[in-house]
């Protein structure tokens, strides 16, 4: 599907019956009061949704559910510190709003990289820092391969190595360079495990490297690129990354993770997705790039990961529809896309570290009232032992939020 018939920020008919939320700062978004009411007009069950709240409760220490449906903010509750003000580091949430910073990326900039998701970015003229190649395999990577974790190169942490959606290869964690190795480098020179396209393995490198090649081409940092794209148009309240790492600071907005964004500015990215795209009249990112980011994706044939998302074709999370995508993120975050039933959840987590303001250096003004400070992980059931995964807690919290839709 070609990206070069999109036009961004063109202004588009609005249907009578399409609602966009204004900004908190202007009323923000209309909500229904009651259980009838919300049963009436947004066709789900409240004491469900409590249900859903309470057992996403159990996987982190902080955090909150918000539901949108049919465009209403149908459900908004919080836990610990979790909190509408609060700016908690999203882990690798971020990699969702790479992926649609990448997708602006090429229709904006069509004229500067013509091939859009099939270009190879390991050139002079894409990635001109990696030189010369640590592998000649890079030379065969793709904007695509890069987006959807199936560039080749080294998951963190010893993730495995699947192919043909079975983990075939146990990868030992990745071998640590001779010398430190700056944020970029780190990145371009991660070792490789197999050619482009013939695994998958997750590791936050790959979409970092995408932010390089975007950052190159849109001559600013990505949090920039997304504050003028996105967050400004949608109005957006305080956001950030999570840049601090300790004694240092990272120079580059960090492709691979932590976003800083208030919860219900979460669910308008949500939305946002959810519409193709559109805000308004406006059409902030391509509608052909949402398209594939929510369907198996060409580029990756050994998981169900397309352009940054989880997506659900395969029916691999039983209750939810197989239109359903999603990004989760450590700690037991998750944005969620149900197009078929017109349904935005984002499920807000986190650790104490990652609500630490230390991380972001954004001031938050909000008060906790320590209500969480003895919690502890709960086991995932009485069959099995250690705490809810943060897969397995987004995936379970999607059937149990699905499974409220009642008309």
């Amino acid at each position: 599907m070609s990206l070069r018939s999109v036009v961004l920020l063109t202004v588009l008919p609005l249907a009578a019956q399409e609602y966009f939320p204004p900004p908190d700062s202007a009323g923000g978004w209309r909500t229904l009061s009651g259980a009838a009411q919300i049963r009436k007009t947004a066709g789900m069950d409240l004491q469900k949704l409590d249900w859903a709240f309470e057992y996403a409760s159990r996987t982190s220490r902080h955090g909150g559910l918000l539901v949108a449906r049919h465009g209403y903010l149908v459900y908004e509750k919080y836990y610990g510190k979790g909190n509408r003000e609060a700016l908690p580091a999203m882990a690798s949430v971020g990699k969702a709003y790479t992926s649609i910073a990448c997708g602006i990326m090429l229709s904006e900039k069509h004229d500067q990289i013509p091939e859009g998701l099939e270009t190879k970015v390991f050139t002079e003229k894409y990635l001109p820092e990696a030189f010369p190649l640590s592998d000649p395999r890079k030379a065969e990577i793709k904007l695509g391969h890069l987006l959807s974790m199936a560039s080749g190169m080294h998951g963190e942490g010893g993730n495995p190595g699947f192919v043909n959606f079975e983990p075939s290869v146990k990868l030992d964690p990745a071998p640590r360079a001779d010398q430190p190795l700056d944020q970029d480098q780190s990145a371009l020179r991660t070792p490789m495990w197999c050619g482009p396209g013939e695994g998958y393995s997750y590791t936050s490198q790959s979409p970092h490297v995408a932010s390089i090649v975007l950052r190159h081409l849109v001559g600013m940092e990505m949090q920039q690129y997304i504050d003028e794209k996105l967050a400004k148009p949608m109005g957006w309240g305080q956001w950030g990354y999570a840049l601090n790492r300790g004694d240092r600071k990272l120079p580059h907005t960090p492709g691979g993770a932590d976003t800083a964004i208030r919860s219900t500015d979460v669910l308008r990215f949500c939305y946002l997705i959810l519409h193709k795209g559109r805000w308004g009249r406006q059409q902030l990112a391509p509608a052909a790039y949402i398209e594939m980011a929510g369907k198996p994706s060409p580029y990756q044939k050994h998981a169900p990961f397309s352009l940054m998302f989880e997506v659900n074709q395969d029916g691999h999370v039983a209750g939810a529809p197989r239109d359903a995508f999603f990004k989760s993120g450590g700690g037991g975050y998750g944005v969620v896309v149900v197009p078929s039933l017109d349904l935005a959840i984002y499920k807000m987590a986190g650790s104490d570290q990652q609500y630490g303001s230390a991380l972001t250096g954004i001031a938050q003004d909000y008060k906790y009232d320590g209500s969480r400070d003895n919690w502890k992980p709960a086991a995932k059931s009485q069959f099995s032992d250690g705490p809810i995964g943060t897969d397995d807690g987004l995936r379970r919290t999607i059937e149990m939020v699905v499974a409220v839709v009642v008309g």
